[in-house]
C-alpha cells in the first residue's frame, strides 16, 4: 500500500481528489489500511475469475463499477477520468501491474485495465 500511496501522491498530489483522500483516510489505522487493501485485492480476484471473458462483458463492466464505487467509498471520488488513469497504471507493466498480478493471478491487471478502458469509453 505504501507504493500505491506514493504513486498516487506523485500523480495526483496537487488535486482535489488527493486532498479528499488525505481527509478521508487520516483516521485510518494501519489495520484499516490493510483491511481495505485486502478488500480491494479481493475485487481484483473477481476480475481474475472472469479474465477469460471479454473485457467488455456485462460482468466485467459490473466489476469495474464495483471497483470505482469501492475506491470512492474508501479513498476519494473516483471519477471516470481518474478511473481511466488508474486503469492505465494497472496495465502499464509497473508496480501496480506486478502487485495486482501477484495477488490475483497473472494477467488480471491487464484484463482489469482493458475492462476499465471499455467502461470509460461508454
Amino acid at each position: 500500500m505504501t507504493e500505491y500511496k506514493n504513486q498516487a501522491k506523485k500523480l495526483w498530489g496537487d488535486t482535489p481528489a488527493y486532498r479528499e483522500y488525505e481527509e478521508k483516510t487520516k483516521g485510518y489505522t494501519q489495520e484499516d489500511h490493510n483491511e481495505i487493501a485486502n478488500e480491494m485485492m479481493a475485487v481484483f480476484g473477481e476480475f481474475s475469475e472472469i479474465k477469460d471473458q471479454s473485457s467488455a462483458s456485462d460482468e466485467a463492466q459490473a466489476l469495474v463499477r464495483k471497483l470505482q464505487c469501492f475506491i470512492t467509498a474508501h479513498y476519494y471520488t473516483c471519477t471516470d477520468e481518474i478511473l481511466a488513469s488508474l486503469g492505465e497504471a494497472y496495465g502499464s507493466g509497473g508496480e501496480f501491474t506486478k502487485n495486482i498480478n501477484a495477488a490475483a493471478g497473472e494477467g488480471t491487471a491487464e484484463f482489469a485495465a482493458k475492462a476499465i478502458k471499455s467502461y470509460c469509453r461508454k
